[in-house]
């Protein structure tokens, strides 16, 4: 697994608009109604993760959670955390 360059990093803004890139991850915090909601996300995101077998740095505070995306085994940014944060979209826009 290769890292993305920064020219792909800063193309990220217009692939992952909802995402902000801070210290080689990539992070977005989502806003439910209530906790059930944001657990019940949490819950479909675990799902993906498992079967993607890229897991997720994440926190839930009652209707919040916010996803902090990175590869561990690089030291920052690949493909892997653009294909997950793309599912996590898809999962929030259905």
């Amino acid at each position: 697994m290769t890292l993305l360059n920064s020219e792909q990093i800063q193309a990220l803004e217009n692939t992952l608009p909802k995402w902000e890139v801070q210290e080689n991850k990539i992070i977005r915090l989502f806003k439910f109604d209530n906790f059930v909601d944001a657990f019940g996300f949490m819950t479909q995101v675990a799902i993906l993760s498992e079967k993607m077998n890229h897991h997720p740095e994440w926190s839930n505070v009652y209707s919040k959670v916010k996803i902090e995306l990175t590869t561990h085994d690089e030291g920052g940014i690949s493909i892997l955390d653009i294909e997950l944060a793309s599912a996590i979209d898809n999962l929030k826009n259905q």
